[in-house]
């Protein structure tokens, strides 16, 4: 009998208790929480299942399942039941992202069912920030405009490719990626400079929730690093996004880019825990 499963499919009717587990961290879970904001729980309006963990008849953890798998809340038992339900139905996401232990921890079971991943990013900075940067900001850097999308999207398939070590323009041919990104510029939440036709930095706000939005997508082309484009154009971005998209801006980023984290921590973003992304 459904009802009585540990693991069930939730809808609608589980979307206040679903929000009070999400909202209970809104940095972690500001991609997940960003979703059910937004569509609620149906799988057709969310595009993805989210399964619930019911612990003494209460819901206590979620795993949002699809493009992503991603525990959320999730602690030994619930990993363990998430896990079981995700090798029964087989692997159908492209990465499993959250929290270090709750990843590791899912992945040690999956990795004989579903391995070997493409890449394992073991350790991921999650930042984030409340404050006005106290660094300038950079006066070039504004809301890409929709003509522009056909100069700022290649910055954006450089980046996805530097990022994740394959183009998003394989498999369908860019046509989903090229709907998100054309998707952000319309709702006035992708940033650049750009200076005689090229891009000279970029960013996203990718998930928003009324308490936290993530910033992706940070990118500034190879013969331009090191000039410290990065920490102005992140100050003018954080004060845009603190201005008018949500009271606390976040980013995960990988340990080892060290240039990286030493500027988000310029811009005033300090460690609030760490990811662990397994990519396939």
């Amino acid at each position: 009998m459904l009802g009585s499963l540990p693991v069930r499919v939730l809808d609608d009717r589980y979307r206040a208790e679903a929000l009070a587990i999400l909202d209970a961290d809104p940095v972690a879970n500001v991609f997940v929480g960003s979703r059910v904001h937004a569509a609620g729980l149906d799988p057709r309006r969310l595009g993805a299942q989210m399964w619930g963990y019911m612990r003494d008849g209460r819901l206590s953890a979620l795993c949002y399942s699809g493009a992503n798998l991603i525990p959320v809340a999730a602690g030994p038992e619930a990993i363990r039941a998430f896990a079981e339900r995700a090798q029964a139905q087989g692997r159908r996401c492209s990465s499993i992202v959250g929290p270090v232990d709750a990843v590791g921890d899912l992945w040690e079971i999956l990795a004989p069912y579903w391995g070997p991943p493409r890449a394992v990013r073991a350790s991921q900075p999650v930042m984030a920030t409340s404050t006005v940067p106290d660094v300038p900001a950079d006066p070039g850097v504004r809301r890409v405009r929709m003509e522009e999308f056909d100069v700022v999207y290649p910055a954006c398939v450089a980046m996805f490719t530097e990022e994740v070590g394959v183009s998003p323009n394989s498999g369908d041919g860019g046509v989903l990626y090229r709907a998100r990104v054309a998707e952000l510029i319309r709702d006035g939440r992708a940033f650049a400079r750009i200076e005689d036709g090229r891009v000279m930095f970029k960013a996203e706000v990718g998930a928003v929730t009324p308490r936290a939005c993530q910033v992706q997508g940070v990118w500034v082309p190879p013969d331009l690093r090191g000039r410290g484009l990065s920490v102005a154009g992140m100050s003018a971005v954080v004060r845009e996004a603190l201005r008018g998209i949500a009271p606390t801006v976040s980013l995960y980023v990988n340990d080892y880019n060290t240039r990286a984290r030493a500027a988000y921590r310029r811009v005033g973003f300090a460690e609030h825990g760490s990811f662990m992304s397994i990519l396939f």
